[in-house]
């Protein structure tokens, strides 16, 4: 008699454990300086695959519907980066002041 095996159960799915920064890095080392890709792979301890792949995605060109969620990498600088933090500081204390605004109990009954 042939045994019932239960179904196996499914995987979750991977999730990218590389941000934005490291891919164009890693790119950068490919295409700028014309490293080899199997060589900048086995530097950085990631599949030849793997950086085959964020190279044609991060092409310049690169239609955006093929390459959805990682559009052109934008590096910023810290002066933008801090103006905006500014900016958000400000923001946040403002909505905090109509949150409190709303807290208090009306005296107009």
């Amino acid at each position: 008699m042939s045994e019932i095996k239960p179904p196996r159960p499914e995987r979750p799915r991977r999730q990218s454990k590389y941000d934005d920064a490291f891919k164009a890095h890693a790119v950068a080392l490919v295409v700028d300086q014309g490293r080899k890709v199997k060589d900048v792979a086995r530097d950085l301890g990631i599949s030849e695959f793997l950086l085959y792949e964020w190279r044609r995605l991060l092409r310049p060109g690169n239609p955006p519907a093929a390459n959805p969620g990682a559009g052109p990498i934008k590096l910023r600088s810290r002066e933008d980066l801090e103006a905006e933090n500014l900016g958000l500081r400000r923001e946040l204390e403002y909505v905090r002041q109509q949150r409190d605004i709303l807290k208090k109990p009306s005296s107009a009954e």
